[in-house]
């Protein structure tokens, strides 16, 4: 760790979900935030399925999605942050297509014409990171590994919906669960369209 306390890429070891374990994904999540209740189901549900479902029942989803501790699996839907073997920062990528609620945004398709079923675009969708480590270049690095990822992964695109910061932009924890648009900037992305004050959509095209 530098001087001004942030940690740097080389620092940290960042995994597919699958080669994490659920247990060190709810360490991330833990301590009362947004993210313990959500468990990065908010893009994949309707929103009558987000405010029905359980906390336990979001577990089980997230679970089934990101396959866990099955390094064979075939698919997973994130990154996973390792800071000195401690869980530190959770990132959501996945094909667009499959998160349910972007499918119909108006802040995503305001001013696009785009095949919302197209599976070679991805989302990088949401970040967590476990207090006492925010702030310190986490989500800067799970940002620029996503893309790589998806890369990997015979994507296309992959973009995100981040709010706005800088000087006078400040937004907190609960805003910034889709990323900041720095963190997006720092990873190479482009903003292509603003369909809000303080909503941006960026993309990486390959």
């Amino acid at each position: 760790m530098n001087a001004n306390g942030r940690i740097t890429e080389d620092q940290l070891r960042i995994v597919p979900a699958n080669a994490a374990s659920a247990e060190d994904v709810q360490v991330i999540f833990a301590e009362g935030d947004a993210a313990t209740r959500c468990q990065c189901q908010w893009f994949r549900c309707t929103p009558a399925e987000h405010r029905t479902t359980s906390r336990e029942q979001r577990i089980d989803r997230l679970d089934r999605q990101a396959h866990f501790g099955e390094r064979g699996a075939a698919t997973t839907t994130g990154l996973v942050a390792y800071f000195a073997d401690e869980p530190v920062g959770w990132c959501a990528v996945a094909p667009r297509s499959t998160y349910i609620r972007l499918l119909g945004s108006r802040v995503v398709w305001a001013g696009r014409e785009e095949d919302p079923d197209d599976d070679s675009v991805w989302t990088v969708s949401c970040f967590v990171t476990r207090r006492g480590y925010r702030r310190r270049g986490i989500s800067y690095a799970l940002a620029r590994a996503a893309v790589e990822f998806a890369r990997e992964r015979g994507a296309k695109a992959v973009e995100g919906y981040p709010i706005i910061t800088g000087p006078g932009k400040e937004a907190g924890w609960a805003a910034l669960f889709v990323g900041a648009s720095t963190a997006f900037t720092d990873a190479g992305f482009v903003e292509i369209t603003r369909p809000t004050a303080r909503r941006a959509v960026m993309r990486v095209e390959f």
